[in-house]
């Protein structure tokens, strides 16, 4: 029995020692692997210590004895921008050059995007998306539409951000207020001219626009044009309407295009003196002084205009009251107009801006 006891204790004490040796021998093997990254990180600390010596003697030669910071290139890959992210970007920019600066910047937001359906930049993309929530249905039909290589996003918001400008002057007797565009005033004494948003063709939809007036200035609406332009050296006087420029009516009507359709007003317009209205086919001319919305106004007032071509009306309000419709029948596109005369007792002038239609209007028309 006692020998049968210490054969057991034998062979334990082989296993035992087996299982030591093993266990010595991974322990060695860890070792070595850590001796080994330990030179490893031996190393890569020489380098960046010999790294920074030359920096500080660099440093030091050019009298900076401050440790320079090692900087590393990084390149990030744009193509993961997306039109969200460039949306919020352009967020704090103030205009459609701006705009344009950015995708100039970096071919990533100027170039049209290799993987996209789009025919179009990341800074087009958001060109589009700003259009599309600043303008109406009717303010785009006023646009060229957009074709690739010819009308870019870009220039449809630039053009948005200029809508309302007079850039036609007709008569030598007017000219831009302190060179804004959005406001002209007169300058000969009892001399009428005439300014044009000739850029600005109406064709179709609602139209809403505030004129802020002074003195007693003619607000109206004419057939666009564009061979009457300020180049066409209209010298002295200009209206649209009225007997003394009757000599003129032929130059009016050879701009005469398909688009104006059925209508025969061809230039209608309010008069902010005594409230009269006035319309011509360019042929003929009437005034209406008895009208249901015949109300003069005077210098402050701000002169609404609605131009409704679903509806074929131009409607008038003072100070956001409807005085009522000025002339119906209307079809085809329409220009804002103004025509300014200065007295002794005041200068004519008016800024346009785009307005909001009045609330009791939207009611009507919802």
């Amino acid at each position: 029995m006692a020998d049968d006891g210490r054969a057991k204790r034998l062979k334990c004490d082989v296993a035992e020692v087996a299982e030591l040796r093993g266990r010595v021998s991974e322990l060695e093997s860890e070792i070595a692997k850590l001796r080994q990254e330990n030179r490893q990180q031996a190393g890569g600390i020489a380098a960046l210590e010999s790294e920074n010596e030359q920096l500080r003697r660099r440093g030091q030669g050019e009298g900076n004895h401050e440790v320079l910071p090692v900087v590393v290139a990084a390149t990030v890959d744009l193509s993961r921008v997306d039109t969200s992210i460039v949306s919020h970007v352009t967020s704090f920019l103030a205009s459609s050059r701006e705009l344009l600066n950015l995708a100039l910047t970096c071919k990533s937001f100027g170039l049209r995007r290799p993987m996209s359906s789009l025919n179009w930049s990341l800074a087009e993309e958001v060109a589009r998306q700003a259009v599309s929530s600043r303008i109406t249905d009717a303010e785009m039909s006023s646009f060229p539409r957009y074709v690739s290589g010819a009308t870019t996003w870009l220039s449809i918001l630039h053009r948005h951000e200029h809508l309302l400008e007079f850039d036609v002057l007709l008569g030598d007797y007017i000219e831009h207020r302190n060179g804004d565009k959005t406001a002209v005033c007169a300058t000969g004494d009892v001399k009428i001219s005439t300014a044009v948003l000739s850029s600005y063709a109406m064709s179709s939809g609602a139209h809403y626009a505030e004129f802020l007036i002074t003195g007693w200035p003619y607000i109206g609406i004419v057939r666009p044009m564009p061979g009457l332009d300020a180049g066409a050296n209209h010298e002295g006087e200009f209206s649209f309407i009225g007997d003394d420029f009757s000599g003129l009516y032929p130059d009016f009507l050879a701009q005469r295009t398909d688009d104006w359709g059925d209508s025969d007003a061809h230039a209608c317009e309010f008069s902010c003196c005594d409230g009269e209205r006035g319309w011509t086919d360019w042929d003929y001319d009437q005034i209406d002084d008895e009208w249901e919305g015949m109300e003069s106004c005077r210098s402050g007032d701000i002169v609404g205009m609605l131009l409704d071509l679903e509806q074929g009306t131009l409607t008038v309000y003072r100070n956001n009251r409807r005085l009522g419709v000025l002339k119906d029948g209307l079809s085809g596109p329409y220009c804002w107009y103004v025509s300014l005369v200065k007295t002794r007792a005041v200068t004519g002038a008016v800024s346009i801006k785009r307005g909001t239609l009045p609330d009791s209007d939207k009611a009507t028309r919802t």
